[in-house]
């Protein structure tokens, strides 16, 4: 099993919800980050991490069922991601998390995730 899997039982969808909902909060104030939505409305992103996130920590497979096999690394190859911008994405992640008051065990486990596949998507030097 996924060591990430066990992290929907442990906080539970109202927390994951929140996270997403915090982490758009911060992409719409950074400006790196905010150049990677050209529309205005940030909800269909919110609701597809949301998704992905139940689905990859353990909870319902809803975003399969609707987008098919997340494919990470492809789907954002439309997108110049160096280690900057990598790094914007994990400060705004971080800080979306910090607003969650998480156990530190989770909190270590999800931050682990993130940067792993944060790292994995860079795809510009």
């Amino acid at each position: 099993m996924n060591p990430f899997q066990s992290v929907y039982e442990l906080i539970g969808e109202e927390k994951i919800r929140l996270l997403t909902a915090y982490f758009y909060q911060e992409v719409s104030q950074n400006r790196e980050l905010r150049k990677l939505y050209p529309e205005e409305d940030l909800k269909p992103a919110e609701r597809r991490l949301y998704l992905f996130l139940l689905q990859v920590f353990g909870g319902p497979q809803s975003y399969s069922e609707e987008r098919g096999h997340p494919r990470l690394r492809l789907r954002h190859l439309q997108w110049q991601i160096n280690p900057d911008l990598r790094d914007h994405w994990l400060n705004a992640m971080f800080s979306a998390m910090d607003k969650l008051q998480l156990d530190p065990n989770v909190k270590e486990l999800m931050m682990g995730y993130f940067i792993k596949v944060a790292n994995h998507m860079i795809n510009h030097e």
